[in-house]
């Protein structure tokens, strides 16, 4: 099995590469990794598709939709197939990763984001959501890593803490909700989702993988009342 590099970039978050991964006996496939360490690739889309469909189910009325993290696509591909979303704001902190999918230098890439629901903002998800406005969105996605104990990088881990899932909180709407996506239970993610979010339920999920079986997490918080009702 051979790797041809496409794309390589620098970030003050340390290199991230696109390669092509070219085998006799299957298809060409795109694969990325951060710091050497493998991400995704576009073999293996179950977990991005499941996340997206099985967080979708969770709320009635999925109009304003925020993905953290692009990824290859897969995620935002599965929201935006859903009729009832109107608006996905996939925010990506990688500025290099959204250039290739404009360019094409990730092939579907510039398909998926003429759609006119999208909206793709370079930046960290914490500012983003830092920055939305109270009861904006109905749905937020974390895909960021594979869950807490998998980190894509070491900054990310305050993104599964108490002040970043207040922000979040605060711009659902009514009815909406958080899912965060796992590789492995979290106890510490649940135990911090259930301080700030009135509901809090972990969902598994059985995903086929390279012939083998693997079970994955979705974390599913929801806000039932107003916060600033919350006690303090």
């Amino acid at each position: 099995m051979d790797h041809v590099e496409i794309a390589r970039a620098e970030t003050e978050r340390g290199e991230l590469v696109l390669s092509e991964r070219r085998d006799e006996n299957a298809p060409a496939a795109l694969e990325l990794r951060v710091n050497g360490v493998f991400v995704m690739d576009t073999v293996e889309v179950a977990t991005e598709r499941a996340l997206a469909s099985a967080a979708l189910a969770v709320v009635d009325e999925p109009r304003a939709v925020v993905v953290g993290g692009l990824g290859l696509g897969y995620t935002m591909h599965e929201v935006l197939a859903d009729s009832r979303v109107e608006k996905c704001a996939v925010v990506e902190i990688e500025e290099s990763l959204v250039g290739w999918m404009r360019d094409g230098t990730v092939p579907h890439g510039p398909a998926l984001l003429a759609d006119e629901r999208v909206t793709v903002v370079a930046a960290d998800i914490a500012v983003a959501m830092a920055e939305a406005r109270p009861e904006t969105y109905d749905l937020v996605l974390l895909d960021v890593d594979n869950g807490p104990g998998y980190l894509v990088h070491e900054g990310n881990a305050r993104l599964y803490e108490r002040a970043f899932l207040r922000t979040v909180r605060a711009a659902l709407r009514p009815g909406g909700a958080l899912v965060v996506w796992s590789a492995a239970e979290a106890p510490e993610l649940e135990s911090a989702l259930g301080s700030v979010f009135d509901e809090v339920d972990v969902r598994r999920h059985d995903v086929r993988l390279q012939d083998r079986d693997e079970q994955y997490l979705l974390y599913v918080a929801r806000p039932t009342q107003d916060p600033a009702q919350d006690p303090v």
